[in-house]
């Protein structure tokens, strides 16, 4: 009957890389033949986990397993993506799968941490002018207990048999161009060349620890909404001094209750009476910064124009540029007329000629 891979490992079905990467780990040195000499059964034994952590391990891999398993077929190496295997990758994809192994085995011992990706919200205006602000990032931080190591009091090991203690293991693949070898970090010590004798008990022997981390951020002046914020090297940690990944910020930005953006350009549409459009009047329009700046509108002027107001707008001090206020117009008509006002009204629209309405002239026209 052919193994259940997971059932081997002692996790379930829906299990994710650290529970993965934590069961494999503690099955390895229970059975490693180096604690074990001579015993065959531990070193069967160890062969299974390691096939079962290979497998479950890539991504594709796996998915392809849990397919197989689901109609019903076996778990063979070759059936998992082994040398030999139908794979549902074609072969130019394998081919170029096989080396790049080498160099993007993951976040793990010889790889860079990985990267953290956060929401942000700002409000309109912390966006606008910019902004500090703590952000709360969770990940692995090297465990202090056994400074990173994984080993109880940070100092018991012994050399990786799997790979001479070198990290790195050979992969080689019969292809139609001949045989194919390439390096790729070791699965038994996680490509660092060593075994734990002795797990640190604080952080039963991952030599990390998974915690909130507080940063102060700095979010520029004009920044746009969705945009995204890298943050070097505040993503996820590795126990071996590798480079950290970075924190990755997707920005959202509230909508503000008068102001609209475009760019470094600030819209705002204000309501403005009929009398005063008819006239020409100052008009006070808001600002974003809290004041008001008085604007003149052209005698009459007409609902849905808009006026701009230099250099009003955002700012971008690093390009030194700004933008301006875009101020649209929207003509309100009086409401609940008293019956004198209605006469004077009336009397106003009689004494108007139709060649003064300039829309409704052009749509008799048409």
């Amino acid at each position: 009957m052919a193994k259940n891979f997971y059932e081997v490992l002692g996790v379930s079905k829906t299990a994710n890389d650290d529970e993965l990467k934590s069961a494999f780990r503690k099955l390895a040195r229970q059975y490693h033949p180096d604690l074990h000499p001579g015993d065959e059964a531990a070193a069967n034994k160890f062969k299974e986990v390691n096939e079962a952590y290979e497998t479950l391990s890539d991504p594709q891999k796996r998915a392809e397993y849990d397919a197989a398993q689901a109609g019903g077929g076996g778990a063979a190496g070759a059936g998992a993506g082994g040398p030999g295997g139908a794979r549902g990758n074609s072969f130019f994809d394998e081919f170029v799968n096989m080396f790049g192994n080498e160099h993007h085995a993951g976040g793990g011992a010889h790889g860079g941490g990985g990267d953290i990706s956060l929401n942000v919200t700002l409000t309109f205006e912390e966006a606008a002018y910019g902004t500090q602000k703590e952000i709360t990032v969770n990940r692995f931080e090297p465990c202090a207990a056994c400074r990173g190591t994984g080993a109880k009091g940070g100092t018991q090991f012994v050399k990786c048999t799997n790979c001479g203690g070198s990290g790195k293991v050979r992969y080689a693949q019969e292809t139609p161009f001949g045989r194919v070898v390439s390096m790729k970090p070791c699965n038994v010590c996680g490509g660092s060349g060593r075994i734990i004798k002795e797990p640190c008990p604080s952080c039963g022997g991952r030599g990390s620890l998974r915690k909130n981390s507080n940063l102060r951020i700095t979010f520029p002046a004009g920044i746009e909404p969705n945009q995204i914020l890298t943050i070097p090297n505040e993503g996820e940690r590795t126990r071996t001094g590798a480079k950290a990944g970075n924190l990755i910020l997707n920005i959202t930005v509230l909508p503000h209750k008068l102001f609209r953006r475009k760019g470094l350009d600030l819209l705002v549409d204000i309501p403005v009476a009929f009398t005063q459009a008819l006239m020409g009047d100052k008009v006070l329009v808001p600002t974003l910064k809290g004041n008001k700046i008085a604007f003149t509108l052209p005698e009459g002027a007409q609902s849905g124009m808009t006026f701009k107001l230099k250099e009003q707008g955002l700012e971008n001090p690093k390009k030194q540029l700004k933008g301006d206020l875009l101020v649209t117009i929207d003509i309100e008509l009086p409401k609940n007329l008293s019956k004198e006002q209605r006469q004077k009204i009336k009397e106003l629209h009689e004494s108007l000629k139709p060649e003064q309405y300039d829309k409704a002239r052009e749509f008799l026209k048409k």
